[in-house]
């Protein structure tokens, strides 16, 4: 998938928010800049996190927490300096636990042996980004589906 601005990025996340069990994990991938944190601001107002809460990148907290429908843990790993930070702050409860996680920098851990969404974001121009989407999990595979049957699909692109 393309999107064309950030309130774009935040779309195709707010619209995947809407379609998430649940219980999820979703591993973002992609380089600095690519709109990762764009992303899961609109993922929060999906699983409908106030849009009074702020939702910044929790790169020098590592995790942030916020309430919609389901507990949203948003961990952000770009900083980590090792796996002892991780362990300090139970991320693996995190991972295999209830409420929607999602982890930018996500391959600083490892690919964890759950079902989970990865979510890959890439520069495609000034304020263009492809978004891919790989499914881990029958679940997830029809998540996949339902969002590209949700998203435009005249070819136009937000």
């Amino acid at each position: 998938m393309t999107t064309t601005a950030p309130e774009a990025t935040a779309a195709l996340g707010h619209r995947l928010g809407t379609l998430l069990p649940p219980t999820a994990l979703l591993l973002l991938e992609g380089e600095l800049g690519a709109g990762k944190t764009c992303f899961v601001r609109g993922l929060a107002r999906g699983l409908g996190v106030p849009e009074a809460e702020p939702i910044p990148s929790p790169s020098y907290t590592l995790m942030n927490q916020y309430q919609g429908r389901s507990p949203l843990y948003h961990f952000d790993l770009y900083r980590l300096h090792g796996r002892e930070e991780l362990e300090q702050i139970g991320y693996d409860d995190y991972l295999a636990g209830s409420g929607v996680t999602v982890v930018e920098w996500a391959e600083r851990a490892g690919v964890p042996p759950h079902d989970h969404l990865r979510i890959v974001l890439r520069h495609a121009g000034e304020e263009r980004r492809t978004v891919a989407f790989v499914a881990s999990g029958a679940a997830f595979s029809d998540v996949v589906e339902a969002l590209a049957r949700a998203w435009p699909a005249t070819g136009e692109e937000l």
